[in-house]
């Protein structure tokens, strides 16, 4: 009776040791993105010689997955799509099926998805290995803010990219599924892109697709920085950062996408 009692109080005392530190970490977080916006005038101001560049590492170097998968996403969409309207007599649809499931839904996730895997983990590994060989530590010691320099051009330099990669996404998406529906399968191309545009609404659809899009991108580079940032500085403790980064971002879009569809698309 006594070990059955002692193993509930123990799990009672890791239970709330786990829920003081989670919120723990979220205040924290919540005053380094305080900070992080204080100290960002700096990659502003100096937007190519620092931002610039994490613009390039984040973005212009995830094109390739973001091109390629948005270009299978359209091709299965078109697919998928092709065989359910067919039923319906309504094939000629395609268009409008591919683009507002890619515009609304699956530009900004799946693209956030793959930017968080690609880049935030490099953001992460790349902050925490400087950490650990002590060069945000030496940084401050010369009088150079480390939040300035090394963090904040990282943040923004995400914040930038993702819209425009989910953009790409989108664009790369509806290709492929003109691709399969017009060329391969027979849809007429005509009723494929006139159809799109009468029902494709530009604030109510992409407006909103790229509003999600940059949600995606804040709440992805401030997880980055943040795991590199409060890392510990070991092997195993920028792997444990890395592997959070990509957790915690997939939760945190999927999360936000549920929230903000159902404030955008409610009417």
């Amino acid at each position: 009776m006594s070990g059955r009692f002692d193993f509930g109080a123990g799990a009672l005392t890791r239970l709330g040791a786990w829920a003081v530190d989670g919120v723990w970490r979220v205040g924290f977080a919540t005053r380094f993105l305080g900070m992080l916006l204080v100290y960002s005038g700096q990659s502003l101001r100096r937007f190519r010689a620092l931002t610039m560049r994490e613009i390039y590492m984040s973005g212009v170097l995830s094109l390739l997955i973001i091109g390629v998968s948005g270009l299978f996403v359209g091709l299965v969409l078109g697919l998928q799509g092709y065989e359910t309207l067919q039923r319906y007599g309504s094939s000629e649809a395609l268009g409008v099926l591919v683009s507002l499931s890619l515009v609304r839904e699956l530009g900004p996730v799946v693209a956030a998805l793959l930017f968080a895997s690609r880049a935030g983990t490099a953001v992460t590994a790349e902050i925490g290995l400087m950490k650990t060989t002590e060069q945000l530590k030496a940084m401050d010691m010369m009088a150079v803010n480390p939040l300035a320099r090394v963090i904040a051009p990282r943040f923004w330099g995400g914040v930038i990219s993702m819209p425009l990669l989910a953009a790409l996404f989108s664009a790369m998406g509806v290709f492929g599924g003109w691709l399969i529906g017009v060329v391969l399968i027979g849809v007429d191309n005509g009723a494929f892109w006139s159809q799109m545009q009468s029902s494709v609404d530009f604030r109510y659809d992409v407006l909103n697709g790229v509003i999600k899009s940059g949600v995606f991108g804040v709440a992805v580079a401030l997880i980055s920085v943040f795991e590199g940032w409060d890392c510990v500085p070991t092997a195993e403790g920028i792997s444990r950062a890395i592997t959070r980064t990509v957790v915690s971002s997939s939760l945190a879009i999927l999360g936000l996408d549920f929230v903000l569809t159902s404030f955008m698309f409610r009417g």
